[in-house]
């Protein structure tokens, strides 16, 4: 009879660990019914944000404008001067050189890895299956204070010195809204190559029926706050496209 109760015991405790565990596919999916539904991030079709960003001191004003075919643009104020950060137009990517101000076409291996970087528009883990993309719940962990789920996504892999490197990012949903309040990365290229970095988001605000984190920290320990955020904004596609640099009319 005691081995009985003992078994009994044992299968009460399996059943009861069964129907609380979490995997990563419920965690992901309680994620998007707490911020507005799947189908609403589907029909999503472009994000502007507008914000500012802490740096050396100095406030930055800056927008970035992000669309479901593929097309990015950052977009900031220094000084009373407003200048294109980074732009990709779906095919090409280009930047302002800071010396010079004149834009400069991105070499193909950043253009490649900006490519793979659009799947992720308006969320990493939508559809991420159908992306290519694997997910993995590796536990809960504390995170700033706070109790999370721990979910490595691997992305497709990105190019390094023309070399195919892992491309792994460390998410950590708070176990009671099931939303991301952090990330970690390793850095691949430049000169904080090899080392870890994190990004914090909070302060989530509804927008048109999603939820967006208003309050980010970038790795650098840099920090953004998001005044206003449109969905499906108008956008003149224009606004991606190189524009010829000063003089070189001239010198064709």
């Amino acid at each position: 009879m005691k081995i009985f109760k003992t078994l009994l015991i044992i299968l009460l405790m399996v059943a009861v660990v069964s129907a609380t565990a979490q995997t990563a596919d419920e965690i992901i999916d309680n994620y998007f019914e707490n911020t507005g539904g799947a189908e609403a991030w589907n029909n999503l079709q472009g994000i502007k944000y507008v914000g500012s960003a802490n740096a050396q001191g100095m406030t930055i004003p800056v927008e970035y404008y992000l669309t479901k075919d593929g097309k990015q643009l950052l977009k900031i104020n220094l000084q009373g001067q407003e200048m294109v950060q980074f732009s990709f137009d779906g095919e090409k990517m280009w930047t302002t050189n800071f010396m010079t101000m004149q834009p400069e076409e991105a070499d193909s291996e950043t253009t490649q890895n900006m490519k793979n970087q659009t799947m992720d528009f308006p969320d990493p883990f939508l559809n991420y299956k159908e992306k290519g993309y694997s997910v993995e719940l590796l536990g809960k962990e504390t995170m700033e204070g706070t109790e999370t789920y721990k979910i490595k996504l691997t992305r497709k892999p990105m190019l390094v010195d023309g070399k195919e490197e892992p491309n792994v990012t460390y998410f950590y949903f708070e176990t009671e809204n099931f939303v991301p309040i952090a990330t970690e990365a390793e850095v691949k290229q430049g000169p904080m190559k090899g080392q870890v970095v994190k990004d914090t988001m909070s302060d989530y605000q509804e927008v048109d029926g999603l939820y967006f984190p208003f309050a980010i920290t970038m790795g650098g320990g840099q920090p953004v706050t998001i005044t206003e955020i449109v969905l499906n904004p108008e956008i003149d596609e224009a606004m991606f496209l190189m524009p010829a640099a000063a003089g070189s009319e001239e010198k064709n």
